[in-house]
């Protein structure tokens, strides 16, 4: 009887040893991911902000890409709305609608022209403490990005779309609206500084693009087109 129970114990305990066993080699495998540094997390954050410059301000750069995208269609400043109104007033609203389609066509231009003016700002970006960045919200790359660079992109792309005000024909149809509105009797006149309007609009609309792309990168796994965004982004999951 004791050498049956003796038996029986062994079998439970190689039976148990097994299943123990099968349960670690189950185990998540978390030697992958305590390697991966500062610099590389910021490596995968500037790769993820390229990718956002690629795949959604590209849009931007296509004709309708600010007018008929409602996330970054540059509408009129609170100025020029009593502007916009009077002379719909008086019949000229196909004016009035060619203006503000000019006004994005300029950014749309623009965005174009300055591509590369992005993707060096995301280059020579410092990511000081990248892995709570990675840990952040949705945005939160970008919104390092935009904090970091906003200033010294608009001093570049503030003359980019200067150009192409003159390249769409937008300074010349804004110089008749203004003269027309101007001359109205009993109206207060108004010279408004559309290109910063417009350059400040246009970055902001760059920057939503962007942070569409990283939004995307984080949470669906198969945007996650390289080994250093998957490895990356893997720790946010």
């Amino acid at each position: 009887m004791k050498t049956k129970l003796l038996a029986l114990c062994l079998t439970f305990t190689i039976f148990s040893c097994a299943e123990l066993q099968d349960v670690v080699n189950n185990l998540p495998d978390t030697t992958q991911t305590p390697g991966i540094g500062n610099s590389e997390i910021a490596a995968g954050l500037r790769q993820a902000l390229d990718k956002g410059i690629q795949e959604q301000v590209s849009k931007l750069t296509q004709t309708d890409g600010f007018y008929k995208n409602d996330m970054v269609k540059i509408l009129l400043p609170d100025e020029l709305k009593k502007v916009d109104k009077t002379l719909r007033d008086i019949g000229l609203g196909n004016l009035a609608d060619e203006g503000l389609k000019l006004l994005n066509r300029a950014a749309e231009d623009a965005v174009s022209e300055a591509t590369p003016i992005f993707v060096d700002a995301v280059k020579g970006i410092t990511f000081n403490d990248a892995k709570n960045i990675l840990l952040g919200s949705d945005n939160a790359a970008t919104l390092y990005l935009e904090n970091k660079t906003q200033v010294a992109l608009y001093e570049k792309f503030h003359p980019v779309i200067n150009k192409s005000f003159s390249k769409v024909g937008a300074d010349q149809i804004w110089a008749t609206l203004i003269q027309k509105y101007n001359s109205v009797p009993f109206t207060d006149d108004v010279n408004p500084d559309l290109t910063d309007y417009v350059t400040t609009e246009a970055l902001q609309g760059v920057y939503k693009m962007i942070a569409v792309e990283e939004k995307d990168i984080r949470n669906n796994i198969g945007s996650r087109s390289t080994d250093l965004l998957r490895k990356v982004f893997a720790l946010q999951d």
